[in-house]
């Protein structure tokens, strides 16, 4: 529908003007009308219910496993999720200690209502920036069929030259439950109706896709002397640079609230055997695709028939509520069931269930119809970040959120758009998935996925993002000034640890003794011991004389890089031939089906796809080596006849 078809209906009204309208104001949302607005656009956030703002309808944590390196990264360029969960967390632990640094993530604990506060009470005091609540029920457009402005359920028009949609799991949602289905959002909240097919209308692909959430009990009938303690860590650097350089610490720094852990019993299979003909998920009620890495507690038991048993965590929803999660006990089963299913676990035979389970299904847009920059191939000015796209999480939200809300900016601008490529972050690792390969399922952020992950760090994000951020106006001058100082602070402490040189006395052989390491025959640079297995910056103090008090976040970049300096030499060379690749760009207007060489299905998938460069069309599923080799010719020798011609 065009502007002037929206104003010529009956009661409609012109409501306002902005630069960019972001639709949704989930963790994509929020962090695309922060980005917008704090680049200097006039900004709008719509939202179903000012007071779900942000919400964490699953599990409160954020961070995780390759999505701790996620929240990193958005803080490194300007975001503010790290920000808001560095403030609200109630237990902070890091990930992955016992397999090396290239896969370390921070996760952290939320107070679920504080995190929603928190953030909407940011985003009011944002200058630029005006937060509505409102039912946006379709897309407008211009004559030549840009994205125009938005409409209203109330017949509201509001014009912008950029419209960001991050509607989550609300479109077209329904929330499925045994033999009880509701149209209704996530935890209760309003659905989005005419949204989808106002997309669909202008020719966006769509799909439908399903995720749930798991079963929450009141913690004053748990039984915790049947569960396993886990209890936060201490030495947890904020997800926040910010933070870091000023020395503020995420908020559970002296009082972090435990989590629990237990295992699924013969009872609770037995109950789940008995009653998945009452199962939506397998009666065929569910249409939509869930989510492979993610799946429900009954699903888990019929998919992997050869464990007798399967890990939850028992997790608190905040500091003022007896609310807990079970986080790995989603399910769509009947509530009669669920009640069977929550007792046959240790510790909660008596526990009172405060909300049950459910399925959730929802449309969304087809992430292969997305340009790298999020914006639209279908409708120019239009950008799309979060579930929408075929994405599953918070923290790959969020990552989107700030890309989209960057590129709308620009987009306004008349600037070119940033695209973070996958040597730069796991957020070009996960946009490049998307968009390049598309999903047939939520797709979920893992460290596997990134072929560059020893480089691309939870630590280094600064280094790798940081620059862009204060590029284009996200990172003040005054954080940049600090994240510099850091960086030759690191630079210089290296080069330090390269060119200092100890003998091989007993008090070092001593100390090289307790990692099973032999002394050396002559005299080694400190660098080179911390290159052997089990020696550490730490361990090394007492011999190093020189050696001046610095934070933990310099030395642990000092010591991790010169201890996997080889391998990071090899990852850069992969790196530079990536970007090589990267480089190679595609006109728009290629015909391949002129192209001497090319198979058939390449020819098929590369019209369809519409690659920027050579890198982007070699990952596209179906597009072989050899079909890039015989690409990189012909571009070259288009490129010559140009230059001759």
């Amino acid at each position: 529908m065009t502007i002037n078809e929206a104003l010529e209906i009956e009661r409609s009204f012109e409501a306002g003007t902005y630069d960019v309208a972001v639709v949704g104001a989930g963790h994509a949302g929020c962090e695309a009308a922060h980005a917008a607005a704090k680049l200097g656009l006039s900004t709008i956030l719509f939202t179903l219910s000012l007071d779900s703002l942000a919400n964490l309808p699953c599990n409160p944590s954020i961070g995780g496993t390759s999505k701790g390196q996620l929240v990193r990264e958005i803080d490194a360029l300007g975001g503010v999720m790290g920000i808001m969960a560095d403030r609200c967390a109630v237990q902070m632990r890091m990930l992955n200690r016992s397999k090396g640094p290239a896969v370390y993530s921070p996760r952290a604990q939320e107070d679920r209502a504080m995190y929603s506060i928190e953030m909407k009470n940011y985003l009011e005091n944002l200058p630029g920036l005006t937060l509505k609540q409102g039912h946006i029920t379709a897309l407008l457009t211009d004559e030549e069929g840009n994205a125009a402005g938005v409409m209203t359920e109330g017949k509201a028009v509001y014009r912008a030259r950029a419209v960001v949609i991050c509607s989550g799991t609300y479109m077209e949602a329904r929330i499925i439950r045994g033999e009880v289905i509701v149209e209704s959002g996530p935890d209760g909240l309003p659905r989005s109706i005419g949204l989808s097919d106002s997309l669909g209308s202008l020719g966006i692909p769509l799909l439908r896709f399903k995720t749930g959430t798991p079963v929450r009990v009141n913690s004053n009938s748990v039984d915790f002397t049947q569960m396993t303690r886990q209890d936060g860590e201490d030495d947890v650097p904020p997800f926040s640079y910010r933070n870091e350089m000023e020395g503020v610490l995420p908020a559970p720094s002296e009082e972090q609230i435990p989590c629990w852990s237990i295992w699924t019993t013969e009872e609770t299979r037995k109950v789940i055997a008995d009653n998945m003909d009452r199962s939506p998920l397998y009666s065929g009620e569910i249409k939509g695709i869930g989510p492979r890495y993610c799946p429900s507690i009954e699903d888990k038991f019929m998919r992997f028939k050869d464990k007798d048993r399967h890990q939850i965590f028992v997790e608190p929803m905040g500091r003022h509520t007896n609310e807990m999660y079970l986080q790995g006990f989603s399910t769509s089963l009947p509530e009669d069931v669920q009640e069977k299913m929550v007792r046959s676990l240790p510790g909660l035979s008596e526990a009172k269930i405060q909300r049950y389970a459910y399925a959730i299904e929802y449309d969304l847009v087809d992430p292969l119809s997305i340009k790298a920059s999020l914006e639209s191939k279908v409708v120019p000015g239009l950008f799309t970040a979060g579930q929408i796209n075929g994405s599953s999480g918070y923290e790959e939200a969020a990552a989107q959120g700030i890309v989209a809300g960057i590129n709308a900016a620009m987009s306004c601008l008349g600037k070119e758009p940033v695209i973070i490529d996958r040597s730069q972050g796991y957020i070009g690792v996960l946009i490049d998935d998307l968009v390049t390969k598309g999903t047939n399922e939520p797709y979920r952020m893992m460290t596997s996925r990134a072929e560059y992950r020893l480089f691309l760090r939870q630590d280094n994000a600064d280094e790798r993002l940081m620059p862009i951020g204060h590029r284009i106006g996200l990172i003040s001058d005054e954080v940049f000034e600090k994240f510099t100082k850091k960086s030759e602070a690191i630079e210089a402490e290296t080069e330090r640890l390269r060119r200092t040189y100890v003998a091989p006395t007993e008090e070092l052989g001593a100390l090289l003794e307790t990692c099973n390491q032999t002394l050396p025959k002559s005299g080694e640079s400190l660098a080179e011991l911390i290159k052997r297995p089990g020696v550490t910056y730490e361990l090394l103090a007492p011999i190093d004389k020189a050696r001046e008090e610095l934070p933990r976040n310099i030395t642990f970049v000092c010591e991790t890089n010169i201890k996997y300096e080889g391998y990071l030499s090899l990852e850069k060379e992969k790196i530079e031939k990536f970007k090589n690749l990267e480089k190679i760009t595609i006109p728009a207007d290629t015909d391949y089906s002129l192209i001497k060489g090319l198979r058939l299905e390449a020819i098929q998938k590369l019209t369809k796809m519409a690659p920027e460069n050579v890198g982007r069309a070699s990952r596209i599923s179906g597009v072989s080596p050899a079909d890039c080799e015989v690409l990189i010719v012909y571009l070259e020798q288009q490129r010559r006849r140009q230059n001759d011609g």
